[in-house]
């Protein structure tokens, strides 16, 4: 999909992500969505992520050469990282509204968990960017990857209900 400028293709990730947060039904079928329909949500955000990432580094051929075979890798380890989040956001809004404290605790023991391992992978991968792409372009990227991440978690939060 292209679209003219980042702030509309965040818009969309954003809109993407929210569908996938909340599992709707198909519009054509009222099916609920299946692991394959958000396989395909998936997919279309990390095109959409490639794009706003395109556009904000603006490399150098010699860069873009060296950047996203680790960009792969790393989108890669994200997704291994993000299906604990999408697990998480599909039992919470499925238990939300009759949570014990049994299952409280199991919430936020694996939400930290995902933020840990969130910021155990970011870590990781600050040498193998920088050997691509140089300090000062890495730091740019971890800029651009954080407020992707963050428009995310603002767009996440914004569609779950609080527990009751």
């Amino acid at each position: 999909m292209k679209l003219i400028n980042g702030l509309l293709i965040g818009t969309v990730v954003l809109g993407t992500l929210g569908a996938l947060g909340q599992a709707p039904a198909d519009a054509n079928t009222g099916r609920p969505t299946t692991e394959d329909d958000i396989a395909v949500l998936r997919q279309d955000i990390q095109a959409d992520k490639t794009e706003i990432i395109t556009r904000s580094m603006q490399f150098t051929d010699d860069q873009s050469k060296a950047f996203w075979p680790v960009y792969r890798n790393y989108a890669h380890d994200q997704q291994v990282i993000g299906d604990q989040r999408v697990s998480l956001i599909k039992d919470y809004a499925a238990n939300y509204d009759h949570l014990d404290d049994t299952q409280a605790q199991s919430y936020i023991e694996r939400a930290l968990k995902f933020d840990e391992d969130t910021l155990k992978l970011r870590k990781s991968y600050v040498s193998k960017f920088e050997k691509a792409i140089g300090a000062k372009q890495t730091a740019k990227f971890y800029q651009v990857d954080n407020r992707l991440s963050l428009l995310v978690s603002v767009q996440l939060a914004a569609l779950l209900p609080i527990i009751k």
